[in-house]
């Protein structure tokens, strides 16, 4: 069921030799850093007027639901149409939230069901995009570069989501949040614009194509289990992304100005800018050291390693009182991010079956994206009630715990493979 895949390109950075992946890859990252950028400001909007970890909380959650409840009907449409399309979709759905916010931040009107419309509107366009994204890198990269072309697409995102935050602080300092929001807007068009004419997609593809067939709602979901369900590797990685993103996930960055105020930066968006480009700074240089010097090979044992000190790094970012040690830690929290999110989702889409690829990715995407919306829960919602330092704190101690679990039973033996 698993692709036979030829022998990897060894080369630096390999697809990048690939004629289009290089303007895809860029304006990926440019779409991510909008969408991180827009989180930034309209978390620290919502912080400031309406001071509620329930509705920072609400923010993390309503964002993730869409990636639980639809992924696999979102990669079932990329499989069935073309990607591209369905892309540009979420990019008009994008655009339209950052606007929104704007608007309603400049003229003052914004309330709280406002942020609530605006917020679960960000999570459907997220949806749209995230697995057909996925999908259209197998059109534009050979074989060949297809190892390299996965890893450099997942740090293409990662390192828009965390650069995203140091971008956005600025922006919140230096123009204020509404005039920063309607430049957000302007960074999905490059994208958008490309795909109309990019050379890719099934119209494009040779050979015979078998046609995906139509998504049949949950019953399509327990098919592409039931298909993969003897690929260990893909199981591992599902398994330990969602355990990742059901514990801490992003929900600790809706929150970073209250981590911001008790390490000794009350009302300030100093503070809370530098802890945010630290975690972005990990994630860049990480990145790129990762890619030109081939490190850290793509393997379930390493991923499991990596997402373990990640949880260990957040735990002790939650409970320090010292602010150069918290800006230590999420710089180190930010490079074993990107590490093991590019290694899984690499790990999941070279054993896809191609035939049904993009529901496999929506399936992963339902674990490493969908299952956020329970950290919003565990960190936004608990916070409110014990606080957010020791939300954190107990959300990296499960996560911690679990991970050795996981590793135990889907490295140790085959039986979680045919759950």
């Amino acid at each position: 069921m698993t692709e036979s895949a030829p022998a990897a390109d060894r080369r630096s950075f390999a697809a990048l030799r690939v004629k289009g992946s290089a303007p895809y890859l860029l304006f990926t990252a440019l779409v991510m850093m909008a969408d991180s950028m827009e989180h930034v400001i309209s978390y620290w909007v919502i912080y400031k007027k309406f001071n509620s970890p329930e509705l920072a909380g609400f923010a993390v959650i309503s964002h993730w639901v869409p990636f639980l409840l639809f992924s696999v009907y979102t990669g079932a449409l990329a499989d069935r149409f073309d990607p591209r399309r369905v892309i540009q979709f979420g990019m008009l759905l994008f655009i339209s939230v950052s606007v929104g916010w704007g608007v309603l931040i400049s003229t003052d009107l914004l309330e709280q069901w406002h942020a609530v419309i605006l917020l679960i509107v960000h999570g459907l366009a997220g949806v749209f995009w995230s697995p057909a994204a996925q999908l259209l890198l197998h059109d534009i990269v050979k074989p060949q570069q297809l190892h390299s072309g996965v890893r450099l697409l997942a740090m293409a995102r990662t390192v828009g989501l965390l650069l995203g935050p140091a971008v956005g602080g600025l922006l919140l300092l230096v123009i204020g949040p509404a005039t920063g929001l309607f430049l957000n807007a302007l960074l999905y068009l490059p994208l958008m614009i490309w795909l109309w004419r990019a050379p890719y997609g099934p119209k494009f593809r040779t050979g015979d194509q078998p046609r995906p067939s139509t998504a049949r709602g949950f019953a399509d979901i327990l098919a592409t289990l039931r298909a993969i369900r003897g690929n260990t590797t893909i199981i591992s990685m599902i398994a330990i992304a969602g355990a990742a993103s059901f514990f801490i996930g992003f929900a600790y960055q809706a929150q970073m100005g209250a981590y911001a105020g008790a390490l000794g930066h009350v009302n300030s968006s100093f503070g809370y800018s530098m802890l945010l480009v630290a975690n972005a700074s990990g994630a860049v240089i990480g990145g790129f050291i990762l890619e030109w010097r081939n490190l850290l090979p793509a393997r379930p044992g390493v991923a499991f390693i990596l997402v373990g000190v990640w949880a260990a790094c957040l735990g002790g970012f939650a409970l320090t009182s010292s602010f150069p040690v918290a800006l230590v830690l999420l710089f180190v929290a930010g490079f074993l991010y990107l590490a093991y999110t590019s290694m899984a989702q690499t790990l999941v889409q070279i054993h896809a079956p191609p035939e049904m690829r993009g529901r496999v990715i929506g399936v992963y995407s339902m674990a490493a994206l969908g299952l956020m919306t329970f950290s919003g829960m565990t960190i936004g919602l608990l916070g409110g009630v014990v606080g957010v330092h020791w939300s954190l704190g107990g959300s990296a101690i499960a996560l911690f715990v679990v991970t050795l679990l996981l590793a135990r039973l889907t490295l140790g033996g085959g039986k979680p493979a045919a759950a």
